[in-house]
C-alpha cells in the first residue's frame, strides 16, 4: 500500500498507523489530516476512491480509481458536529437564544406538549424526539418541508429535559428547520457554505453541489466485513447493545430506522440533499481545518481568524448530557451538538469535543493541545461511536505529542 501525502517532523507515527490500518484492519480507501496550533502537520491519503474498487465512469480500464488528494466521502454523523457550528454561531451573533423555546421560532413545533422545549435540547439530545412513529421514506426524508412537518408533529417519547438519547436522524431535521426559521429560509448547508466552508476554502458540504457531483469529487461508500486485528483482541459489543439493535421495537432500532428503507448513500439525489445529521461530504483535510478554525486562528489571524469566541467554545464543550444513553445503550457525553471525550467515544483527551460517524469517520478538536483531527474512510464497519482505525490514528497523534 502506497501512502501519499506529508507529515511534519515528529508526526511520523501517524503515517505508520495509517499504513497499518490498510495492512491489518481492512482499510479500502481513506485520508487523515491533523492541524496543530492552526498549522497543518499531517495530510495523508491512500487506497481506492470507491469502496468497491471500481473505476470511475469513463475510465478505459477496469482498474481501481485511486484516492486522490481532494477525494471526498459521505461522513455520516460526523455531519452533526459540522452542523452544530451553525446554531452556535447564530447564537454568538445574537440571532438565536439557546434557552428560548424552539416554538418561539417555529410555532408548529409546539404540538404534543413541546411548547417549552428550549433550543439547547435539540443540540444536547434531550428533546425526547429520537424516533418517528411513522418513518419517512427516502424520498420524504430528502424533502426538508415534509421532514420538518414530521418531527414537529411527533410526540416526545420521554419528557424533554429529563433524560438523553441519541437523535440519530431526527437531529438533522430539527436543526435544519430551526436554522431556516431563524435565517429567513437559509438551510444549514447553505449557511455552512456561505459563512464557514467558503471563507475557509474547504471541501465540506451538507448538500453536494451539482458541479462537484459532475466532477466526480465524492467516492462511493459502503459496508465492509470486519477484519481481525493482527496481534490484538477483537472487540465485541455488549450483549445488551446487540439486543437493542436487533429489537425492532427498541428506541435504538427505531432511531436509526427513522428513514425506511435505508437510502442509497451513493445516489446523487441523496448526496445533493441536506441532511445535517447524516449526509455531509468532506475531505479529511477539510474536517481538520474546520475544527482548527473552531478553536483558533488558521494560517495566522490575518488569514482566517477563529470561528468560536471563548464563550462559544466553552458552551460547545460544556457537558450537557451524560450517563446511560436511551438510544445507544451505553454511557455517552454530549455538549451542545458535540460528543465529548468518554469511554464510548474516546478522542485525544478529556477536553476534546467533536463527532464520530457510524462506520468509521471522525472529526474533533482538542483546545488544550491545539489539535484538530479529521479522518475519512469509504469502508464502513459496524462501529457506531468508536472505530479501531480512527482510534489507532488518535493514539498515534497522542504518541507524537508525548514524544515532542
Amino acid at each position: 500500500m502506497v501512502v501519499h501525502g506529508t507529515v511534519a517532523e515528529g508526526f511520523e507515527p501517524v503515517r505508520d498507523a495509517f499504513a497499518r490500518n490498510f495492512a491489518a484492519l481492512g482499510e479500502r480507501g481513506a485520508a487523515v489530516a491533523v492541524y496543530r496550533d492552526g498549522r497543518k502537520v499531517v495530510d495523508l491519503w491512500g487506497g481506492t476512491k470507491h469502496v468497491d474498487g471500481a473505476g470511475d465512469a469513463g475510465e478505459r480500464d477496469a482498474g481501481s480509481a485511486p484516492w486522490l488528494r481532494g477525494t471526498a466521502q459521505v461522513v455520516r454523523s460526523v455531519t452533526k458536529g459540522v452542523a452544530a457550528a451553525v446554531p452556535l454561531l447564530l447564537h454568538q451573533r445574537g440571532e438565536l437564544d439557546l434557552d428560548a423555546p424552539v416554538g418561539g421560532y417555529w410555532p408548529e413545533f409546539k404540538a404534543h406538549g413541546k411548547e417549552r422545549v428550549p433550543v439547547r435540547h435539540l443540540l444536547n439530545h434531550r428533546a425526547g424526539l429520537p424516533v418517528l412513529d411513522r418513518p419517512l421514506t427516502p424520498e420524504e426524508a430528502l424533502d426538508p418541508l415534509r421532514a420538518a412537518e414530521a418531527v414537529a408533529a411527533q410526540a416526545p417519547v420521554w419528557e424533554p429535559g429529563t433524560d438523553h438519547g441519541y437523535h440519530a436522524l431526527t437531529y438533522g431535521w430539527l436543526l435544519d428547520e430551526l436554522v431556516r426559521r431563524v435565517t429567513g429560509g437559509r438551510s444549514t448547508g447553505e449557511w455552512l457554505a456561505d459563512e464557514i466552508a467558503g471563507p475557509l476554502g474547504i471541501d465540506l458540504w451538507i448538500g453536494l453541489p451539482a458541479e462537484e457531483e459532475a466532477a466526480g469529487r465524492a467516492g462511493r461508500v459502503g459496508a465492509v466485513g470486519e477484519s481481525e486485528p493482527k496481534g490484538g483482541l477483537r472487540l465485541r459489543p455488549k450483549r445488551s447493545v446487540t439486543e437493542a439493535y436487533e429489537d425492532p421495537g427498541s428506541l435504538t432500532r427505531r432511531a436509526f430506522a427513522a428513514i425506511t428503507p435505508i437510502p442509497d448513500q451513493n445516489d446523487p439525489a441523496y448526496r445533493a440533499a441536506a441532511l445535517p445529521a447524516a449526509n455531509g461530504i468532506a475531505t479529511a483535510e477539510a474536517l481538520a481545518r474546520f475544527y482548527a478554525a473552531l478553536i483558533g486562528d488558521v494560517d495566522g489571524a490575518t488569514r482566517h481568524p477563529r470561528l468560536f469566541d471563548p464563550a462559544t467554545l466553552r458552551r460547545a464543550r460544556a457537558e450537557e448530557s451524560a450517563g446511560p444513553d436511551r438510544v445507544l445503550v451505553v454511557g455517552t457525553r454530549f455538549g451542545l451538538g458535540y460528543m465529548l471525550h468518554g469511554s464510548a467515544s474516546p478522542f485525544l483527551s478529556p477536553g476534546s469535543f467533536g463527532h464520530p460517524g457510524r462506520g468509521g469517520s471522525l472529526g474533533f478538536a482538542d483546545p488544550e493541545a491545539g489539535v484538530a483531527f479529521g479522518y475519512v474512510t469509504n469502508a464502513f464497519r459496524r462501529s457506531v461511536t468508536s472505530d479501531p482505525r480512527a482510534q489507532a490514528l488518535v493514539r498515534a497523534v497522542r504518541a507524537s505529542l508525548d514524544a515532542g
